[in-house]
């Protein structure tokens, strides 16, 4: 049964997907895994993040020394695969059906993997919500202000929640402080999927 919940005008959808849904999602992103292997790209400060990630769709993002950046096509040279149609139907049923993302950015977090508070803000315009899927083990959501600092509020997100960032809550700071590694038996060998579905043109 899905409940909506709303944090810091952050829309969190508990429970969005079944068991089902779950395991065919899981199926389709090992079909765009295999074209786009996962890969460990580097901070602009040299560090290499903690965080391995590929991307479906028009766009995917990239970070090296050269800052934050989309790009269209997988480091090995390779277009990225087309964005599931299991994720565009959350897309058209949560944000709208008029117009589909550009960039399907896939996050995995493997044991001690965490993700900083940071701004989806590297698109041409704000206008579209920002979309998540978790999947996998419980994830520490983390939703601040829309500058730097000051107070924040958490919420666990399990396998099948799924998040919207929109209006004012577009450019909010936010991150992923830890997860409950081994805490879903959706991934044989553990680990937190993240799929964020932006608009990027």
């Amino acid at each position: 049964m899905v409940a909506k919940l709303t944090l810091r005008g952050v829309d969190v959808y508990k429970g969005w997907l079944d068991g089902a849904a779950q395991a065919d999602l899981v199926g389709a992103l090992r079909e765009v895994i295999a074209q786009a292997p996962l890969f460990s790209p580097d901070t602009p400060y040299g560090k290499p993040m903690t965080v391995r990630m590929s991307a479906a769709g028009k766009y995917g993002w990239f970070s090296d020394r050269r800052g934050y950046r989309y790009e269209d096509r997988h480091p090995t040279g390779a277009l990225w695969p087309a964005i599931p149609e299991a994720v565009l139907a959350i897309w058209r049923d949560l944000v709208s059906a008029a117009r589909l993302p550009d960039c399907c950015l896939i996050n995995f977090y493997g044991e001690g993997a965490r993700m900083g508070m940071h701004q989806d803000k590297d698109e041409a315009n704000f206008d579209w919500p920002v979309l998540s899927v978790s999947l996998g083990d419980d994830g520490l959501f983390r939703v601040g202000n829309t500058t730097r600092g000051g107070q924040s509020e958490s919420v666990w997100l399990s396998s099948g929640d799924v998040v919207v960032m929109g209006g004012a809550a577009r450019l909010s700071y936010h991150g992923v402080d830890r997860i409950r590694f081994g805490s879903s038996s959706l991934l044989p060998r553990g680990g937190r999927i993240n799929l964020t579905c932006r608009v990027v043109d």
